[in-house]
């Protein structure tokens, strides 16, 4: 056997192993990438606390992942147990008596909003009545209820695989901490690609993890505290679940947490609350544009300059193909297809021409 071919095979094996290896760990993907993410975005803080440790790097990195799950583990099962139960109890009632009564009386009884839904028929061709308006409150009441419920429920229903997850992803933090300077010199080394594309990807990774993370992420619990909070004082229902809600639009470029305050204030208003709901729009624009427009750009920093329908795109695209947890794959998919497209772009568009 001839040099060409011994080195054809041995391809071929290494591409078999490189296939069951991806098979292998294809179910654990999630924990893994997770893992990726939070060391990416806090190892400059883990070095310095390294350097505390006087470079004992084992010690180092087990005490900084106890920090963190710590951190995690905690408020995360007060909040999964009681926002169970606020969507459960929010599914239930939407499902069994969505009652909008009075909108339905406002709408028949004022002459003005009537000749205005007669008008906005007449030119679209939609059938906009009080049914179809009910109908449309209690599909989405029950819609947005069931699939937080569903999620949420998903976990408890497989436990035994969640706690394999977490485990893992502890475990992966641990090892990258410790080892992942070393990994990815090993992984550069190892890959047909040069080291300076390499960099370029690892960074645009590092630079969307953060945006999503910190930028996106604290802008938006920020976000769904203060609006949760709105629905508590206005004296609306199910403040913990609306303001999750709020926390998961404020992802979404443009539209954000206005797809929620918006729809309660005119529902307040057909409600006949014109003072409240007035004052709820106020509350809900002054917070969201103060973090969206003035906030959240100083958190992101340059980490997130991608087209508002991209991001838009990925989020949707993310949560319906990976669930929950979509609205940091979609971006970040789309980061990485972004980035190798601009490398191809400058350095080997000329060469496949």
């Amino acid at each position: 056997m001839d040099e060409k071919q011994g080195a054809r095979f041995f391809l071929i094996f290494l591409f078999c192993s490189l296939l069951l290896i991806v098979t292998l760990f294809w179910t654990f993907l999630s924990a893994i990438i997770l893992a990726m993410l939070i060391v990416s975005i806090f190892y400059s803080l883990y070095a310095k606390v390294n350097h505390l440790f006087r470079k004992r790097e084992a010690l180092a990195s087990l005490c900084f992942t106890v920090l963190i799950l710590i951190t995690l583990i905690i408020p995360m099962s007060w909040f999964v147990g009681t926002l169970s139960n606020e969507a459960y109890d929010f599914y239930r009632t939407s499902s069994s008596k969505m009652s909008l009564s009075k909108i339905k009386v406002f709408l028949r009884d004022d002459p003005v909003w009537a000749a205005r839904f007669k008008k906005i028929n007449d030119m679209t061709g939609l059938e906009i009545t009080p049914e179809t308006i009910e109908n449309l409150g209690s599909s989405i009441g029950k819609n947005i209820g069931l699939f937080l419920y569903n999620q949420i429920s998903s976990v408890a229903s497989n436990l035994l695989n969640f706690l394999i997850q977490f485990f893992l992803m502890a475990l992966t933090m641990y090892y990258l901490f410790k080892d992942g300077a070393r990994l990815k010199r090993y992984f550069f080394e190892l890959l047909p690609v040069p080291e300076s594309q390499l960099e370029k990807l690892t960074d645009k990774f590092h630079e969307m993890g953060r945006a999503i993370v910190v930028g996106n992420g604290l802008s938006g619990i920020v976000q769904g505290i203060l609006g949760g909070l709105g629905f508590y004082f206005f004296g609306l229902s199910s403040p913990f679940l609306w303001g999750t809600v709020i926390s998961f639009m404020a992802f979404l470029p443009v539209i954000g947490a206005s797809a929620v305050f918006i729809p309660t204030t005119v529902i307040l208003f057909l409600h006949g609350n014109s003072g409240l709901a007035l004052g709820f729009l106020i509350y809900n624009l002054s917070y969201s544009s103060v973090i969206e427009y003035l906030i959240k750009p100083r958190l992101i920093g340059q980490g997130m300059q991608m087209n508002a329908l991209l991001v838009f795109v990925g989020i949707i695209g993310g949560i319906k193909v990976f669930g929950i947890l979509g609205i940091v794959y979609g971006p970040l998919i789309i980061t990485v297809f972004l980035t190798l497209a601009e490398i191809y772009r400058l350095e080997y568009r000329d060469k496949a021409v």
